[in-house]
């Protein structure tokens, strides 16, 4: 295999302005603000995860003369915020149920009221508010600066017990139930209240790297938007070990080899993902999910973001079992099931594109003819009481693959990906809507069993997607679009329910797309290396490797895709991903 050449930290260079660096340099811009003889209010509004003991400690220091208030102890108490999230946070081990909850509902009324008359009382001098909350008690001050965060850093800062759930007291809590309370909850509840700020803010605040702040004016953050959803652009891709995970992703994306392995690779999940641009020799960190509530139009296209709203519906992903073992035997819930049980407006329809297999690899897809549904899920709930193994071969469909084949799987169809393959997983958006009924009696890497959903599952497998109907209607429905001298257009999926369209190209010549208003999200799946052109320069051209995703905003029109370096005059491949706009209608969440 040759050697790696997979951008782990992708960067979009944004022109005409600069980043701050160090809290020196942050205390300098932000006493900018303060006028002799008058009183000074700097608010420091905090996304879920931030360090704010760091940042006010590292404040004190620089800022000795400010007068400190703490927005968070206006808040409700944290018995109070539990009973609140409750309904939204369930006694379900995996799921919840999608919080409309603002902000303002985690404080206390008359304890808002004191801290601002605290507020009030301070004459002259600086006053730093500070954390979640900030803007609600300083809601007239000097600056606002907003203190972001991506989720992965908060993932991480989970599984390192340094940080609790929004309003909770419980760092010490099991990362399952923190991952759950902050995906139904706290997220939720601090993209409404960042979206609201995103207009008003003076700075944005990057402490992902800890006591190594980055600070930008509000102007240069949506400059830096503008610049990403004009040109094609990755997001920060990050990787993960699992019970069943393989060794690809190391060689392929040169990660850590004393890893034991990694499971999952997530190069296109906005919602996770960060974005990095590059300010002269500074590089600034940011959740790439602000792209899409800052940009959607541009980003998404008009009529998908009338559709999703400012969400980005379509998600790519690797799954590495090279040396593994099987994924869990799973299905995915229908539109009306999880709008109902979770509050999602549209569900998990998704595809395994077979990025590398080894000989005899394989898939389990949909159910084998005449079986009874009675006694299939009668033995799942046998093993899931009493143990023992659940024979799967008896009940489900075992499918050979091979490199490049396409596996669709619309929602409630029974799949699992099995031993020594690498699946490029393209799918919608809602990600952790997985009913595992079965995963082969293993633990996780915690050394606990791994949740299963098969009281859930049960609701929506559809016992109709039997043998004869899987092979004909969602395992390698390729069909030629468009052939031509150097270049062969197919379209692959997703199954027809779906509202994502997908097509292969295979080039040995620059290939001609056109985004037409749609986001387009493409990986380069043979060939190490390609360049993306503007065929009217509008953007710089853009270097792609192997098994690298990129976007291509609905803004960008017209691009070239062609080999590059010792590419050049060999054949190479890229699937692309995009919206059905025709279909809409049925999907739309607004």
């Amino acid at each position: 295999m040759a050697k790696s050449n997979f951008d782990k930290f992708p960067e979009v260079k944004v022109e005409g302005h600069s980043c701050m660096e160090g809290w020196q340099d942050v205390a300098t811009e932000l006493l900018k603000h303060v006028s002799n003889g008058s009183k000074t209010t700097i608010a420091i509004e905090c996304y879920h995860g931030v360090y704010i003991d760091a940042i006010v400690s590292h404040l004190q220091t620089q800022i000795p003369d400010a007068v400190l208030i703490d927005a968070a102890s206006a808040m409700k108490t944290t018995d109070q915020v539990d009973e609140l999230v409750y309904p939204f946070v369930t006694d379900d081990p995996v799921f919840g149920y999608i919080a409309p909850l603002e902000l303002n509902n985690f404080f206390d009324a008359n304890k808002v009221a004191g801290l601002q008359q605290e507020l009030n009382d301070v004459k002259e001098g600086i006053v730093i508010v500070y954390g979640h909350g900030a803007s609600l008690i300083a809601t007239s001050a000097n600056a606002l600066v907003y203190a972001d965060m991506p989720r992965w850093e908060i993932q991480l800062r989970f599984r390192n017990k340094s940080i609790s759930n929004l309003g909770a007291d419980n760092a010490d809590a099991d990362f399952s139930y923190q991952y759950k309370r902050s995906f139904f909850v706290d997220w939720r509840v601090c993209d409404r209240h960042k979206k609201k700020l995103a207009n008003s803010w003076d700075y944005v605040l990057d402490t992902t790297v800890k006591d190594t702040p980055k600070m930008i004016t509000g102007k240069a953050f949506s400059a830096a938007l503008l610049t990403a959803s004009n040109r094609p652009f990755r997001v920060v891709p990050f990787f993960d070990p699992g019970p069943w995970g393989g060794q690809w992703l190391k060689e392929v994306c040169d990660l850590d080899r004393d890893q034991q392995n990694f499971a999952w690779g997530f190069d296109c999940v906005p919602e996770e993902n960060s974005l990095l641009f590059r300010f002269n020799d500074t590089v600034f960190e940011t959740p790439a999910i602000n792209l899409v509530f800052q940009q959607p139009a541009k980003l998404l296209g008009k009529k998908v973001f009338e559709a999703f709203g400012d969400e980005f519906p379509i998600r790519f992903d690797f799954l590495d079992t090279m040396e593994g073992g099987n994924l869990s035997l799973q299905v995915h819930p229908l539109k009306e099931y999880i709008r109902e049980k979770f509050g999602m407006a549209y569900t998990q329809d998704e595809s395994y594109y077979i990025l590398d297999a080894k000989d005899g690899a394989f898939v389990y897809l949909g159910l084998k003819e005449e079986i009874v549904p009675e006694k299939m899920l009668q033995q799942l709930e046998t093993v899931q009481q009493q143990g023992g193994d659940f024979d799967a071969e008896q009940f489900v469909e075992k499918w050979s693959i091979k490199k490049h084949d396409h596996i669709l799987i619309p929602a409630g169809t029974i799949h699992c990906s099995g031993a020594n393959t690498v699946v490029l997983e393209i799918s919608a958006t809602p990600y952790i809507f997985t009913f595992k009924l079965w995963d082969w009696g293993r633990m996780g890497l915690d050394g606990k069993p791994r949740p299963i959903s098969l009281g859930h599952g049960k609701e929506v497998i559809q016992w109709d997607r039997t043998t004869k109907w899987t092979e004909g209607n969602i395992i390698n429905q390729f069909e030629t679009i468009e052939q031509g001298e150097g270049y062969l257009e197919e379209r692959t999926g997703l199954d027809k329910t779906s509202f994502i369209e997908t097509r292969r190209h295979w080039f040995t010549d620059k290939v001609t797309h056109n985004a037409n208003g749609n986001l387009n999200v493409l990986n380069l799946i043979e060939g190490r290396e390609v360049i993306v052109e503007s065929p009217d320069n509008s953007f710089e051209p853009y270097i792609i490797h192997y098994a690298e995703t990129f976007i291509v905003p609905a803004a960008v029109g017209a691009y070239t895709v062609r080999p590059y370096g010792e590419c050049e005059g060999k054949r190479c491949a890229t699937i692309k991903a995009y919206v059905r706009t025709e279909n809409l209608i049925n999907y739309r969440i607004n």
